[in-house]
């Protein structure tokens, strides 16, 4: 692939457009081409500043914002190609369209944005399917692994609110299902557990639990059991990254087909029977619209091969 050099330092200022995004999402869209593992190395050494200071790749920018960006090589901007071929064979479900809100139901295995690797993600197959659509931006993320609704605003006003709104998660009621390794103890309960997040040298989001980390709070409800299995329902009341995953890990039942934080023989045995995805699934969503602040309720139903998988497991035990 051919490189070209920035040569200078630039100074860019943050617009409205951009306000309320990450400090590495900013980067990433604006230094097409880098590996997102450069750009975490760039933030850590301090070559990049906001507002003349250091600056951790979580922060949230606002609109006036001074960003240093320094110079780095960079590969030449990738062709639009990967999301135009695969916007002619991927159909995204759509669970809710107006003029300021669309929300599709992500299969697994493809992940929100393009970038580190990753050819084309859900927003750039979205755009390459509506050229018509003057602002189309995700309001939050989904795992590449996880399916289920994802937000996605068709306009700043909206995006701005749904950002307060995902900061503050008493306006929201988030749940997704689990299915997870042996029998969850408690019809309901409560994991309150500390995480910490933290970046692999190259340039992986990891998170364990620390007694120093951020609270973290999600609610797990039983659906179903069976002898060496449970299906959860978690309601996230903060929302941290990998949090019901890493939650459920350290609370001694991992996520089935959770690669990162799960049963590494577990899963090789569970793709011979079947289950070839971790079984995380985010089902159902209510809150208010943004701008009509009309009551939403959606919901995505289990993708067929998570159906399936449970179907073969037979009937449950007794709750």
């Amino acid at each position: 692939m051919s490189q070209t050099s920035k040569a200078s330092v630039e100074w860019v200022t943050v617009g409205e457009e951009d306000a309320g995004q990450r400090l590495d999402n900013f980067l990433l869209k604006r230094l097409k081409g880098v590996p997102k593992s450069h750009v975490y190395r760039i933030v850590r050494a301090g070559e990049v500043r906001v507002n003349k200071g250091r600056a951790d790749v979580t922060r949230r920018l606002e609109a006036g914002d001074v960003v240093r960006v320094p110079p780095v090589r960079v590969a030449a901007v990738p062709s639009q190609a990967p999301a135009q071929a695969a916007s002619q064979r991927i159909e995204l479900e759509v669970l809710f369209e107006d003029d300021a809100l669309l929300i599709v139901n992500k299969p697994a295995g493809i992940a929100v944005h393009g970038g580190s690797g990753v050819s084309f993600g859900v927003i750039e197959l979205l755009r390459a399917q509506r050229p018509q659509a003057r602002y189309l931006e995700l309001v939050h993320r989904l795992d590449r692994e996880t399916s289920g609704i994802l937000l996605v605003a068709k306009k700043r006003s909206a995006l701005v609110k749904l950002h307060e709104m995902f900061r503050d998660h008493h306006r929201l009621d988030k749940r997704y299902l689990a299915l997870v390794q042996d029998v969850w103890p408690e019809p309901r309960s409560h994991v309150r557990l500390k995480l910490f997040k933290y970046t692999t040298p190259d340039g992986e989001r990891r998170v364990r639990v620390t007694a120093d980390g951020t609270d973290a709070h999600t609610v797990v409800n039983r659906l179903k059991q069976w002898q060496d299995c449970s299906l959860l329902e978690c309601e996230l009341k903060t929302g941290r990254t990998h949090q019901i995953r890493v939650h459920l890990a350290s609370s001694g039942h991992p996520i089935l087909g959770d690669e990162k934080y799960g049963d590494f023989a577990l899963n090789k045995a569970l793709q011979r029977d079947g289950l070839k995805r971790m079984f995380l699934h985010a089902w159902k969503l209510a809150f208010k619209h943004p701008l009509t602040d009309v009551p939403l309720a959606i919901e995505a139903p289990l993708p067929d091969e998570l159906q399936a998988y449970v179907a073969a497991l037979g009937e449950p035990l007794v709750r």
